[in-house]
């Protein structure tokens, strides 16, 4: 079984964290460097965080991208789902198609119960609480 999510998340997650603590813009070459990766992949990384409002980018030599709003006000799940799409919970785990309780699979109360909890940790933890270099 994996759990996991893109690394493109974990970048805007991390991204919005390292621009909330610089005093202003960010240019894209620094940013990208802050986080490891390409400049030309920040616009893919930050463009569902621009559409919310949550990032700001300001194009032209004097622009770059800063935040929109305080990273404790986001949890991580709102960063997931701006990136990776609404999480769907009522897909099945065993086969691929919804779950319902007339036709339900073996596992789907266990792994409901465990998904609401995933849901809510993810939920209550803001971006301010990751550990991000």
């Amino acid at each position: 079984m994996r759990l996991e999510i893109t690394r493109r998340t974990d970048l805007a997650a991390r991204a919005v964290v390292i621009l909330a603590r610089q005093p202003g813009r960010m240019k894209a070459a620094d940013l990208a460097q802050a986080l490891d990766t390409s400049a030309g992949f920040v616009p893919q990384v930050l463009g569902p965080l621009v559409e919310r409002g949550w990032v700001t980018s300001v194009p032209g030599p004097t622009g770059g991208y800063q935040t929109g709003v305080a990273p404790d006000g986001l949890s991580v799940l709102d960063v997931i789902e701006a990136v990776e799409g609404p999480t769907d919970t009522g897909r099945c785990v065993v086969v691929d198609r919804p779950c319902s309780e007339a036709g339900h699979c073996t596992l789907h109360h266990p792994w409901a119960r465990a998904r609401a909890d995933l849901l809510d940790e993810l939920a209550r933890t803001s971006l301010i609480d990751l550990e991000v270099p």
